[in-house]
C-alpha cells in the first residue's frame, strides 16, 4: 500500500498509463475519477481494472458524450450503458458538461450526428429548458442527481446570450436538482481569453473569482483543476500540465467561499508520471488545509 495520504476530498484522474503502477501500489488517494465512455463494453480488460479499483477507492464518473445541451435530446444507447455502468461501479458521483454535440441533419430529423465535441450553448431560456429537460431525463434513469460542469468556450453567442452563465447554471440546479461541477481552470481559461480578444475585460483572476462569487454555494458538489496551453493569440484547456498558479488562486478563493469540496486534478494529454498527479493532489490538498486554517483563526 502507498504511503502518502491525502484527503478524503481530493482526488485524481485514473488513466490507462497507470494501470500496473495503480494496481501495485493503490495509492491513499480520496477518490478516482474515470471517463465514462472508456468502460461502456460489457467485459473486457478496462472494466476489469476500474472494478478492482472501485474494491479499494471512491470512484467517480465523468461523462463527455451526454451532449446535455442538445436540442436533438440525449441518445438512448448512451444513457443505457452509462446507467448500467453506474449500477456495476457505484460511484460516488456522476458528471457531464453543460454543452451541445447532438443535432439532426436538416431535412432529415431521423438522422442524428455527434460533433464528439463539446460545443457551447447560448444562456437563453430556450437553451435552458432543453437543458433542464435533458438533465432530468438522465436524473430520472440513474436515480440519482447529476453534476454539470461548466464549460471552456472559444466562441460565444453575442447575439443571444440573455443571462449571465452563474444565474444560468444556478436556474439549471434549481429547476433539476442537480449540483453544479465548478471547473476552476476553464473559468480562468475563458477569463484570460476574454482578456486578449479585449484589454479592458479585467483582470482574469478577479473575473474568475468573480464568477465563483455570483454562484449560489450551496449548489457546487465538485471542483476540478488542471492545466491549460498558453498559445499567445488563445489559451487552450488542454489538461496538459501542472496546474497554474492563476488557477490556484481561483481555487483558494473558491475554497474560502465555498468550503471544501471533492476536488479533482485532471491531466489528460502527455500524462506524466503518477508521482506528478499525487504532487498535485498533495497541492490541492495543502490550499484546503492553509484555507481552513484562515478560516478558523478569522
Amino acid at each position: 500500500m502507498d504511503a502518502r495520504s491525502t484527503p478524503a476530498g481530493v482526488g485524481i484522474g485514473l488513466r490507462q498509463p497507470h494501470y500496473r503502477e495503480w494496481a501495485e501500489r493503490r495509492p491513499a488517494i480520496g477518490f478516482v475519477e474515470v471517463h465514462a465512455e472508456n468502460f461502456f463494453a460489457e467485459g473486457g480488460a478496462a472494466l476489469a481494472v476500474l472494478s478492482d479499483v472501485r474494491e479499494h477507492h471512491a470512484v467517480s464518473l465523468h461523462g463527455v458524450g451526454l451532449a446535455l445541451g442538445s436540442a436533438a435530446g440525449v441518445d438512448a444507447w448512451h444513457l443505457e450503458r452509462l446507467a448500467r455502468l453506474v449500477d456495476r461501479i457505484e460511484p460516488v458521483r456522476v458528471s457531464d458538461h453543460a454543452c451541445f454535440a447532438r443535432a439532426s441533419v436538416p431535412g432529415d430529423a431521423s438522422t442524428v450526428l455527434h460533433a464528439a465535441d463539446l460545443l457551447p450553448i447560448a444562456f437563453t431560456a430556450a437553451s435552458l429548458d432543453i437543458l433542464c429537460t435533458n438533465v432530468q431525463q438522465v436524473q430520472e434513469r440513474l436515480r440519482r442527481p447529476l453534476l454539470v460542469e461548466n464549460l471552456s468556450a472559444y466562441l460565444s453567442f453575442d447575439d443571444a446570450d440573455q443571462m449571465p452563465e452563474p444565474a444560468f447554471l444556478a436556474a439549471l440546479a434549481r429547476r433539476t436538482g442537480c449540483q453544479l461541477l465548478l471547473d476552476v481552470n476553464n473559468l480562468v481559461v475563458n477569463a484570460l481569453n476574454a482578456q486578449r480578444a479585449d484589454p479592458a475585460a479585467g483582470d482574469p483572476v478577479a473575473s474568475a473569482c468573480a464568477f465563483v462569487d455570483a454562484l449560489p454555494a450551496d449548489l457546487v458538489g465538485e471542483i476540478h483543476l488542471a492545466g491549460y496551453c498558453d498559445a499567445g493569440a488563445l489559451v487552450i484547456d488542454d489538461h496538459g500540465s501542472r496546474v497554474h498558479e492563476p488557477v490556484w488562486a481561483v481555487y483558494r478563493h473558491a475554497v474560502s467561499r465555498l468550503g471544501t469540496l471533492p476536488t479533482l486534478i485532471e491531466w489528460d494529454t502527455d500524462v506524466p508520471a503518477l508521482e506528478v498527479l499525487l504532487d498535485e493532489a498533495d497541492q490541492a490538498a495543502r490550499c484546503q488545509h492553509e484555507v481552513a486554517g484562515l478560516r478558523s483563526a478569522a
